[in-house]
């Protein structure tokens, strides 16, 4: 059937039209994939309608089917289900389709179901579901706990999973492709004749690779007789043009160090406000965010009340609120976090500036992307470095943009947690028969590989609890009653229900005025250091510490001078590889510049010309195929720097790494300091490392024995355990307001780990731990491509007398540990002006 010839096309086109617009190629491309029933992938630049690429076809493909009362029909049944990972983009999502629908005149209804729904809309959804629903994977796997849930799905005809790239490579994602799986095998069982056939599409930002990115997303096709090598990919051939300026500081400090420097540039930051519609500044952390919306209201008086405040530790009635401002142009900035990273269109948003490195190109990119979001118009972004070298950054995710070298998302495998809580979840609702549902698991792309005896494991662990804990009743949650795998339990079942989903934290207390009303949440370890009368800021207000009642903190408004910026965990991503890889490039190109004594094509380059002269003059500057390692002896000892610019995860590694070979040399002991650029090894004694040896320290020989021998994985995997058993559902995490505290859940796990470790080592949660421990904390797959990079590169050794530009700021990270910040910049300035004697 083509297109163009159908009566849902001509309504949706005569909708276009009348909006003096017209769809785009690739819009029409996917409409035409959905009418013939295929299932695909949908890339396309921010601001240039990806969502009707997916939710007009299922509209032209309801039109098609009912040509004559299209109109009038309702109580259609549920069409289409559009995943969603944030609650913040459901709203707008679910604007811009009921617009559409009032328009063309249709009967259909738009839902919301996740944290956020009331009640009584879960239930009215239950009644009758709308046509088309939006959710989160949570919430997804919620209505998979619902006994006769398979009936709610007998309609639908489309599964949309936008942001795809943002929910590959996490738990949400494995809890995505489970809940295709179910989807896709109702329709094996259907108990109609004919079942609805029915598609998959995923909507992504661009993503390195994005061919295993649509693979991974339909690998459940395979249910129904379909290949997943045969979807659509349809690409977007639209040039979203980025406009990238950096913000210079007056003077470039020669010995630069981090987190200092942003805030002095707040007098250049606010002229850029004020000639601007609207303007997001994107910060890494919530508590630099509290000090920057803080630190612009003392700057500018004028932006009071026009300035607010995101992050997802604020008030959800606050967080609306700001969106809603944003969308009607009210706000004049807002100072925001990663809560606002994806696709809302806030279309008032003219100009965003990224403070402090972004660590990443697709993460930069898809903030460029939050302005100028209308077909044709220019997203335009400033970077303000928080330190001078952070400038080269800059300039390489310029160059990163041109040839548009995007990070990968690598998907996860084998999560067994995952698939034990997601057992549990249809063993609630209807139950399940494991012959008919590990077909189902193994279609999606994270168990392909299950092995027999692992899927045995698993079952027999969720209904004896396995070999360790079989004499305790609460791990004894499911039931085999005639080959039916079943909770019978209401108190299990409850539980269960309570605590479905992958996003494990620190527990988070409301924090409340003593008069009443809420301003937002707080990690419980944060409130646990405080004293009645201290004073903190949150929501970018000072507030004092009265008590916690009730899993709530109880505050007073406060007028103290100081207060506290809460930090909250998680809050420092590492640099990705290919950022570190163009750094690595532009390092080369601005050593080039110095030795032909040309000036450099980038600005950032040639403002960081004198300190890049500098480190040449006391050390070196390190090319592309070179690795830099720093000899240098101060008053603290003796210090080795090594700069693979490759995160600081990988430098944490590493460090631990080249402290276990080094100690196999001569008995040593180290302190450790990393950055994002490099890492400092300290030593009393002189540390053995030359060019004798430099190449076996490095190589990739033996890595995981020696990893393995130079942290303490043991306990690393006991943490991470924590995490897994919360999501397997060992550990009950507490009812409503009567949650564990972290400690208590950490003795929890502690102890299960220590019971598996002693008498089920084979323990598949236990196997999973040490796994996530190397793949995810220490990245050793990363790891290992450095240490192999290293291998076929030149390690160049030097001797400086006197810190060096490079090793400066992983000199100041380790006074960090023992200093206040104010007695922090003090030493810091003491050390800046003896090196500049």
């Amino acid at each position: 059937m083509k297109l163009q010839d159908t009566i849902g096309y001509k309504a949706v086109n005569a909708w276009f039209l009348s909006k003096n617009i017209s769809p785009f190629l690739f819009q029409e491309q996917t409409w035409q994939h959905i009418l013939n029933g295929r299932s695909g992938l949908v890339n396309a630049p921010t601001g240039y309608g990806k969502t009707f690429s997916v939710f007009l076809g299922a509209v032209i493909d309801f039109i098609n089917r009912h040509p004559g009362d299209f109109r009038s029909r309702s109580e259609n049944g549920l069409q289409l289900v559009w995943i969603t990972p944030l609650r913040a983009l459901a709203k707008d999502i679910a604007r811009a389709m009921e617009e559409v629908i009032a328009e063309l005149g249709l009967q259909w209804k738009v839902g919301i179901r996740n944290g956020d729904t009331p009640t009584g809309e879960r239930q009215r959804q239950k009644q009758r579901m709308p046509e088309a629903l939006i959710i989160t994977p949570e919430s997804m796997h919620l209505l998979l706990a619902q006994k006769g849930y398979p009936l709610l799905f007998d309609s639908l005809r489309i599964i949309a999973v936008d942001e795809w790239h943002e929910l590959l490579g996490g738990k949400r994602g494995v809890q995505v492709e489970l809940a295709i799986t179910r989807l896709m095998g109702l329709r094996k069982t259907s108990a109609t004749k004919k079942p609805v056939p029915l598609s998959i599409w995923g909507i992504s930002a661009t993503i390195g690779n994005i061919d295993q990115a649509m693979q991974v997303l339909l690998s459940p096709l395979q249910l129904t007789g379909g290949k997943p090598s045969q979807g659509k990919l349809v690409r977007a051939a639209i040039n979203k043009k980025i406009q990238i300026e950096s913000i210079f500081p007056d003077e470039i400090e020669k010995y630069p160090w981090a987190g200092h420097l942003g805030l002095k540039l707040i007098d250049k930051v606010v002229p850029i406000i004020q000639n601007s519609k609207t303007t997001l500044l994107f910060i890494n952390t919530r508590g630099m965010s509290e000090r920057w919306y803080q630190a612009l209201l003392d700057q500018s008086e004028d932006l009071a009340g026009a300035i607010a405040l995101h992050h997802g530790s604020i008030d959800r009635e606050t967080r609306v609120w700001v969106e809603e401002a944003l969308h009607s142009g009210a706000l004049k900035a807002v100072v925001c976090t990663a809560s606002l990273d994806l696709g809302v269109d806030f279309r008032p948003v003219e100009t965003v500036i990224q403070v402090g490195s972004p660590k990443g190109v697709a993460r930069f990119l898809q903030r460029a992307g939050r302005s100028g979001h209308r077909p044709g118009e220019t997203s335009k972004i400033y970077f303000l470095p928080t330190h001078s070298l952070e400038l080269a950054e800059a300039a390489a995710l310029k160059e990163a943009k041109d040839i548009n070298f995007i990070e990968s998302r690598e998907p996860f495998l084998l999560c067994f947690d995952v698939l034990i809580q997601y057992l549990c979840t249809l063993a609630i609702s209807d139950g399940f028969r494991p012959e008919e549902i590990l077909p189902e698991v193994r279609s999606a792309y994270c168990f392909s590989e299950i092995a027999d005896e692992e899927w045995q494991e698993i079952l027999y662990f969720i209904t004896t609890g396995g070999n360790a804990l079989q004499q305790y009743d609460e791990f004894r949650k499911v039931e085999k009653i005639d080959g039916l795998y079943k909770i019978t339990s209401r108190k299990i079942a409850m539980r269960h229900r309570m605590h479905i989903g992958v996003i494990v934290s620190d527990p988070m207390l409301k924090v409340k005025f003593l008069s009443g009303g809420y301003i937002g949440m707080i990690e419980e370890y944060f409130i646990a250091r405080l004293q009645p009368g201290d004073a903190f800021t949150l929501s970018g207000r000072n507030l004092e510490f009265i008590m916690i009642k009730d899993m709530t903190v109880i505050v007073r408004k406060s007028n103290a001078s100081q207060s506290i910026v809460p930090s909250w965990n998680g809050g420092r991503l590492p640099l990705s590889s290919n950022l570190g890889a163009m750094l690595r490039k532009k390092f080369n190109e601005a050593a080039a510049s110095l030795e032909q004594g040309k000036k450099h094509a980038d600005k950032e380059i040639r403002v960081l010309e004198p300190l890049f002269a500098l480190q040449r003059r006391l050390s070196y500057i390190p090319k592309e195929q070179e690795l830099l390692i720093e000899h240098i002896e101060t008053r603290d000892g003796y210090h080795l720097f090594v700069y693979p610019f490759e995160g600081r995860l990988v430098h944490e590694a590493l460090a631990a790494l080249l402290a276990y070979r080094l100690s196999r040399i001569t008995p040593i002991s180290f302190s450790f300091a990393m950055n994002d650029y490099g890492l400092e090894l300290l030593s009393d004694q002189p540390i053995p490392l030359d060019d004798s040896n430099a190449a076996e320290l490095f190589s990739a020989d033996h890595l995981l024995a020696d990893i393995r021998h130079s942290v303490n994985s043991a306990e690393m995997a006991k943490r991470k355990f924590r995490d897994i058993a919360v999501i397997g559902g060992l550990i009950f995490q507490g009812y409503p307001g009567e949650y564990k505290k972290a400690r208590h859940l950490q003795s929890s796990a502690s102890l299960l780990f220590q019971v598996f470790n002693e008498y089920d080592q084979q323990n598949l949660l236990l196997r999973q731990a040490f796994n996530e421990v190397m793949e995810q904390q220490m990245e050793e797959r990363r790891l290992r491509d450095m240490l192999t990079r290293i291998g076929k590169s030149r390690i160049v050794i030097t001797y400086p007398q006197q810190l060096t530009p490079f090793c400066f700021p992983l000199k100041v990270d380790s006074l960090r540990e023992n200093l206040s910040s104010e007695k922090l910049e003090d030493r810091v300035k003491r050390m800046q002006e003896q090196l500049a004697r």
